[in-house]
């Protein structure tokens, strides 16, 4: 058996060693997950102390209903579960007890096993089919893995669906058997029960990181989904309230990008996000609404849909709407709308190119008349290669209206062979919608694409990652460019630049 690669994880202070090898017998590699070894005796008196400290803790119904209240429920629990484990397990050394404590809380409040799953960053996926066969994950960097997990039975899986449902005000049942979810944590779930799901009911977590992607981090050469003559554009792009789709496959990280751009909105400018579930996350101090839909209750009432908050967003006064994705005509009819009465727009859509994005939108279901996407400014399109799982920028165009047609200008291009991100075309239409906004010549532009260029290339230097901290650097740009400018060339350490313009 050959071993691909070893390493930790832990969750609420139960470690694991996870390994990554080439299954012996197996079409596939294995990630193998070892725990603490625990005795029948051991189980059983743990499903006893289950019992007692749920029986134990006084939870109001408010705190239940309060997302805010998790960490003080859990943080009961905990202080129960070590009074209960130190007097009934009490030749247990405290690594011991803390273990066992922590298993408790998995079982009690999270989804058992499946939490230290949860716990590795290094995963993008976790899958669970059914109760017979093994959980599949997806490995970042060796892509599909069978596990030596197995959920004990179909009820458990239903139970699992149950409690992420009802902590975002979700059912799922025999009426209901789909359901879209998310964890606390942001983590996106999908459940399908059986026997829509003929093999038994099926989980679907899509992990999302818990700090979200910057610019900085796709930047980065171990990464480099895309470079900085292309982040410089976007980022002037996103200043002056150019109108951006940003398409791709499935999991080639859309919404990342998404949230990657969306820093560089000014902090005086107020954005509003409509999603099916919550994946984008901004700086802190971004004046930045997030809206989610709603699924009808099980009498078909209550439901709140897409186009609702899209329709509802134009009387909350934005400067900026952003659509998780596009997906129906009149979803794509209001954003169209938005964009034609002076709103900045930004959006998702699964197309593979940019060619083809403009071929879906004018195609059922969205069936747009071509006349319309003049309205967009700019289609990047992201890639994943599912062999390597790498991340690329593959394409950025114009749309370029002409009469009542648009046309697709391709400006960058991933270069496959090299893989790096070509400049294949001259800007047709950017440049001059620039100049337009900005009042500055082409020269102009050019010299403030390259401040631009040395900012992120500082930011990439001092490791500047974080979401807030990007956020911070580029309001300051937003406040004294000049002097911002000049800080960097100096290299002043980061948290003086990052102080700059805070009044």
């Amino acid at each position: 058996m050959k071993i691909l690669d070893r390493y930790t994880v832990e969750s609420e202070k139960v470690p694991a060693e996870v390994t990554i090898s080439e299954g012996v017998g197996e079409y596939v590699n294995v990630y193998e997950i070892k725990q603490m070894r625990i005795s029948k005796a051991t189980e059983v008196m743990l499903q006893h102390l289950k019992e007692m400290v749920i029986g134990n803790v006084d939870i109001k119904v408010s705190e239940i209903l309060d997302p805010n209240e998790v960490e003080n429920i859990k943080a009961k629990f905990k202080e129960k579960a070590h009074e209960l484990v130190g007097k009934e397990i009490s030749d247990a050394s405290a690594k011991e007890k803390d273990i066992l404590v922590g298993k408790l809380i998995h079982e009690m409040l999270g989804l058992g096993d499946l939490e230290l799953l949860l716990a590795d960053n290094e995963l993008e996926e976790i899958v669970v089919n059914s109760s017979k066969e093994p959980v599949w994950v997806y490995h970042k960097r060796f892509g599909w893995l069978k596990t030596n997990l197995m959920i004990k039975s179909e009820e458990q899986i239903a139970n699992y669906a149950s409690i992420i449902g009802r902590r975002v005000g979700r059912q799922i049942t025999n009426l209901n058997p789909l359901m879209d979810a998310h964890l606390g944590t942001g983590d996106r779930v999908n459940a399908v029960v059986f026997p829509i799901s003929t093999k038994g009911n099926c989980l679907t977590i899509r992990k999302f990181a818990k700090n979200p992607w910057t610019i900085i981090h796709m930047l980065d050469p171990s990464i480099k989904t895309l470079n900085i003559d292309v982040a410089s554009l976007i980022w002037m792009c996103v200043q002056y309230e150019m109108n951006t789709l940003i398409s791709g496959g499935t999991a080639s990280g859309k919404t990342s990008f998404l949230n990657a751009i969306l820093v560089f909105t000014p902090p005086n400018q107020r954005v509003i996000s409509i999603e099916d579930t919550r994946e984008l996350y901004l700086p802190e101090f971004l004046n930045w609404t997030p809206l989610t839909t709603r699924l009808p209750n099980p009498e078909g009432k209550g439901e709140v849909t897409m186009l609702d908050l899209m329709v509802n967003s134009l009387r909350m006064r934005p400067d900026r709407i952003v659509l998780g994705e596009m997906r129906r005509q009149s979803e794509a009819e209001v954003l169209f709308e938005a964009m034609h009465t002076g709103h900045s727009v930004y959006a998702t859509l699964h197309a593979d190119d940019a060619r083809q994005t403009k071929n879906r939108l004018i195609t059922p279901p969205i069936n747009l008349p071509e006349s319309m996407l003049g309205a967009i400014h700019l289609i990047v399109v992201q890639y994943r290669q599912r062999r390597t799982g790498i991340r690329r920028t593959s394409e950025v165009a114009e749309m370029v209206p002409q009469e009542n047609k648009v046309f697709v200008n391709k400006v960058f291009a991933w270069n496959a062979r090299e893989d790096r991100i070509d400049k294949v075309g001259d800007y047709v239409r950017v440049m001059d919608e620039l100049s337009l906004f900005t009042g500055m010549n082409s020269k102009e532009i050019n010299a403030d694409m390259e401040d631009r260029k040395k900012v992120l290339n500082y930011m990439l230097k001092s490791k500047i990652y974080n979401v807030n901290d990007v956020g911070r650097v580029v309001a300051a740009f937003y406040r004294d460019k000049e002097k911002l400018v000049e800080m960097v060339k100096k290299n002043t350490e980061p948290a003086k630049v990052m102080k700059l313009g805070v009044v």
